[in-house]
């Protein structure tokens, strides 16, 4: 199985405790707070008048037109069919990153290059881009985007974690071989909604949404989604205090483990042994992330409340 955060039953079946604080992902742990659903979001089919409301409130936040916004159950089901409805077989994947790319182009027969440099995805027929990127937080500026888009033949851009960073946005103004990819659940912390955003030139949207089929967001995704992209001060005051947050964790973790980089959502450290630190933090109660590609870093999400900072921080005092 593919390598992922967000396996808290794995913490749970090997530690044996119940209260844990996922950092695991880089899912907003003070989400946005979800109102009564009307009796339509959830008895009635979803309809294209529910789909257009999304759409215009996606295209305002986004900056982009709304007929250039697709809804999906995730941006992970983007980065799934978009190997299946691009064209080509040389594809190139700006790495380290999330591993989701280059496995759902590898399983749709691409030939996936892995290069660390932005340069060398000169030349591919598609390239993907995760910016800021997961999970170092390296942060590419919409110039730097559009002089690669125009050396490849597709650019993808994902950028799952780019709500409070609306400036390294590429979705307001793209040429048409560049498609972005937005999350919702992360910034908005709503993950079990299953809803992202392709936002591409509308022949390309139109080739995903027919693999998509005519209800592949739900009626409470679509109603909660609209509400919440719409709320401009709950995203101001999230944004700040996200900043602030993640400032407060390094303050906690840094004089054990120095920064590596990161986004308002995480942050990655390098330790001595990411598995021992793993299981030091486990033993707390505090799932993390850690990769079997590098020995030394770790991830951790940025937590909710002083409750979850006291104990990030209890963590590194305790015994052992």
């Amino acid at each position: 199985m593919r390598d992922h955060g967000g396996d808290i039953d794995k913490a749970a079946s090997r530690f044996g405790r119940a209260d844990w604080i996922d950092l695991s992902t880089g899912i907003n742990r003070r989400p946005w707070p979800v109102g009564p659903l009307s009796p339509h979001a959830l008895t009635a089919l979803p309809t294209r008048a529910d789909a257009a409301r999304l759409c215009a409130a996606a295209a305002a936040r986004f900056g982009c037109p709304q007929d250039q916004v697709l809804p999906l159950a995730g941006a992970s089901a983007a980065i799934q069919l978009l190997p299946q409805v691009l064209a080509g077989r040389r594809a190139a994947v700006l790495s380290p990153t999330y591993n989701e790319h280059a496995a759902s182009l590898r399983a749709a027969g691409w030939e996936v290059a892995e290069p660390t440099d932005p340069a060398a995805l000169e030349g591919a027929d598609l390239a993907v881009i995760v910016n800021p990127n997961n999970p170092d937080g390296r942060e590419f500026p919409p110039a730097q985007i559009a002089a690669i888009a125009a050396t490849v033949g597709h650019l993808v851009v994902d950028e799952s974690f780019a709500d409070p960073r609306p400036d390294l946005s590429a979705a307001g103004a793209r040429p048409d071989n560049v498609t972005a990819l937005r999350s919702f659940g992360k910034f908005w912390g709503l993950a079990g909604l299953r809803l992202g955003f392709a936002i591409a030139a509308p022949d390309l949207l139109a080739r995903l949404a027919e693999r998509t089929g005519p209800w592949s967001v739900s009626g409470p995704a679509l109603e909660i989604g609209a509400q919440a992209l719409a709320d401009a001060q709950w995203i101001d005051d999230t944004v700040v205090w996200l900043s602030e947050a993640a400032l407060h964790l390094d303050q906690i973790v840094t004089p054990h483990w120095p920064l590596v980089g990161g986004t308002h959502l995480f942050r990655l450290y390098d330790t001595p042994d990411a598995q021992a630190a793993h299981e030091r933090l486990a033993r707390a109660g505090i799932w993390s992330r850690i990769f079997p590609w590098h020995p030394r870093w770790i991830r951790l999400g940025i937590p909710g409340n002083r409750a979850e900072f006291d104990r990030v921080a209890g963590a590194f005092t305790a015994p052992g």
